[in-house]
């Protein structure tokens, strides 16, 4: 696994570390690898779209400036923001670290 993996916990990070050496001597299947990858790994967070509004709220910056920050479009902002449209993929992934770190890291 790469550097920037994240898991749920250290006890799952051992688990899987101990997992993969199993897999790379063929001592388990790759079925199985990939339940432990499930099972370990943090998953995204779905964000509603509340909890979309909100982020941009406590922000404290309106929606053009928020779609600037994302590299995305007003109307995609409001369309998350009203449930027309839900984020997927890097979009998603792009409102958790900005949920979880804040729009410093976007700068």
């Amino acid at each position: 696994m790469s550097a920037k993996t994240k898991f749920k916990s250290p006890a799952f990070e051992a688990i899987h570390s101990a997992a993969s050496g199993l897999f790379s001597v063929d001592a388990i299947p790759q079925e199985t690898m990939r339940s432990f990858d499930t099972a370990c790994l943090s998953s995204i967070k779905d964000l509603q779209p509340l909890e979309i509004k909100a982020l941009r709220e406590k922000l404290n910056v309106s929606q053009p400036v928020f779609a600037r920050y994302l590299n995305t479009s007003v109307s995609t902002v409001q369309k998350w923001e009203s449930g027309a449209k839900r984020p997927s993929g890097i979009s998603l992934k792009l409102l958790n670290v900005v949920q979880k770190h804040g729009l410093k890291v976007l700068v």
